[in-house]
């Protein structure tokens, strides 16, 4: 994919709707939401046969999405170019909220990115993640935003 391809999908209004939404959500409960978008995987990772799955992994480390106060941190990560979406989970949350519901997740958004529905499919995600996310780590009194809300394009 062009190394623009994603402001096709992800022109700067849905990215300001996403940044909103995790905003928001981020009121509603005490853990961190963070997105990320990467056109493809570079030439040297998809050689070596990484999947998606390891690169949001590796991502998750990269983004410190791993260094909340309350393990509480989410990281959803689009590959664009096989419209795949992977979510990785602190260790706080993934106590509490089983990979099959993830998944689910998942599943929702790549339904509606598949339609190219992209802000839609983001902007669902983010609501059930929230939804989960304050289910099981409701916001304590001192609920700091400790990562940033705005979504990172995964740039070579």
């Amino acid at each position: 994919m062009p190394p623009w391809a994603w402001r096709r999908a992800f022109p700067r209004a849905t990215l300001d709707a996403i940044e909103a939404a995790i905003r928001v959500s981020e009121t509603r409960h005490g853990g961190e939401i963070r997105f990320a978008i990467e056109n493809s995987l570079p030439g040297t990772l998809a050689w070596r046969g990484m999947s998606s799955r390891e690169r949001a992994i590796g991502m998750f480390s990269n983004l410190r999405v791993w260094d909340t106060e309350h393990n509480s941190g989410v990281l959803i990560y689009l590959l664009l170019a096989d419209h795949d979406i992977e979510i990785v989970v602190d260790r706080g949350i993934a106590a509490r909220v089983d990979q099959a519901t993830w998944e689910a997740v998942a599943q929702t958004m790549e339904a509606a990115f598949r339609q190219g529905e992209f802000e839609h499919g983001a902007l669902a995600g983010i609501e059930q993640i929230g939804a989960l996310l304050a289910a099981h780590f409701p916001p304590s009194g001192h609920n700091p935003d400790e990562l940033a809300n705005r979504p990172v394009i995964v740039r070579r």
